[in-house]
């Protein structure tokens, strides 16, 4: 072996016969050298530790008919993987520009698809929020096709240093851009018990929302700390407690994923973000230029649905999809995290 080559890291040590914390998968975390293994957890219906499987991409491809030397951006760049198909059709000629506000995980993506020989001559990443979306057309001019996936990486989800799930103890962070703006622990100590209530309605359709705005309000007043994901899951559990004993371990579940939604919604300020861009998308397309949009969430899906069928209204748009395309029986089975999944389009007049 040429002694140039770097060696794969030795297996760590952990309990048991296999990994379960997310730096103990170091086959997981190092793809490029052990893709057997990452052939077998996909199979098995997961999403290897630190990756992310795209969601609806024949779908997305089927719809916005990419071809060579068209102009496109993808507006929510996460691990690339909907890039790395896009950019497939784009040659000879082709641009791609792309958009995140993620600092870790946006430079290992732009290396990840240079190395698929897609360099900066065709991809173009940018890190910015995707509601500046003008700021790109200063560059790029009319833009042929747009996408913006909505939804949270998987890698970041996992990673238990970034604070998005409550299934791993870690700071309350929840910051898209961990090196900007307020974490989730910090708003919760300066919110009133009324604005945690409208947080966790407005954004999640929390239907505790006054019991669990209360707890946290009431924990805070009395000193107690909620600075980590276990915490406040703890916190949720036994504010439930009323609940039967029959329904009461899966709606601690619900409410905990809804609850830390809305969290991440509010720390990332993600609705106005949305509405800014779905404000400036008409001017960024060119004639005939097609947007797609999957979301996740109720309160995402309804901002896209209004926005493209007032402007549908309005002639802007000449064409938007009658109602949201769902992934596949098949992809929902193989990619659990694809279920709440719902895809829209427009096509500029």
């Amino acid at each position: 072996m040429d002694d140039q080559t770097p060696k794969p890291l030795r297996r760590i040590r952990y309990k048991g016969t296999h990994p379960k914390s997310f730096k103990e998968k170091y086959k997981e975390l190092q793809p490029e050298n052990y893709a057997e293994d990452i052939a077998k957890v996909m199979q098995q219906g997961r999403t290897p530790a630190g990756m992310h499987r795209p969601i609806c991409v024949n779908e997305i491809l089927d719809f916005l008919q990419i071809v060579p030397g068209q102009i496109g951006l993808d507006a929510t760049l996460g691990y690339g993987g909907h890039s790395l198909e896009m950019l497939k059709y784009l040659a000879p000629g082709g641009k791609l520009f792309a958009t995140d506000v993620d600092p870790f995980e946006l430079p290992r993506t732009r290396d990840r698809l240079a190395s698929f020989g897609f360099g900066p001559d065709v991809l173009i990443v940018k890190k910015m929020n995707f509601s500046h979306i003008d700021l790109i057309t200063e560059e790029s001019g009319p833009l042929n096709f747009v996408l913006a996936d909505l939804g949270v990486s998987s890698m970041q989800i996992d990673n238990p240093d970034r604070g998005f799930s409550f299934k791993v103890d870690g700071p309350l962070d929840l910051r898209l851009n961990p090196k900007t703006g307020k974490p989730a622990a910090a708003l919760l100590k300066i919110f009133s018990q009324e604005e945690l209530e409208g947080l966790f309605l407005q954004n999640a359709d929390e239907p505790y929302h006054k019991q669990i705005a209360k707890a946290i309000f009431d924990a805070i007043a009395k000193g107690i700390s909620i600075e980590t994901t276990t915490q406040l899951k703890e916190l949720i559990a036994s504010t439930l407690e009323f609940l039967p004993l029959d329904i009461r371990k899966e709606e601690i579940k619900k409410t905990c994923q809804r609850c830390f939604q809305a969290l991440r919604i509010e720390v990332n300020d993600e609705f106005e973000a949305l509405e800014k861009f779905l404000e400036k998308l008409p001017d960024a397309l060119a004639k005939g230029g097609r947007v797609a949009i999957l979301s996740f969430h109720s309160g995402e899906d309804r901002r896209v649905k209004k926005s493209f069928q007032r402007l549908f209204r309005e002639g802007i748009y000449s064409e938007v999809a009658p109602d949201p395309v769902r992934p596949s029986v098949e992809e929902c089975s193989t990619n659990p995290r694809a279920r709440s999944a719902k895809l829209r389009w427009a096509i500029k007049a």
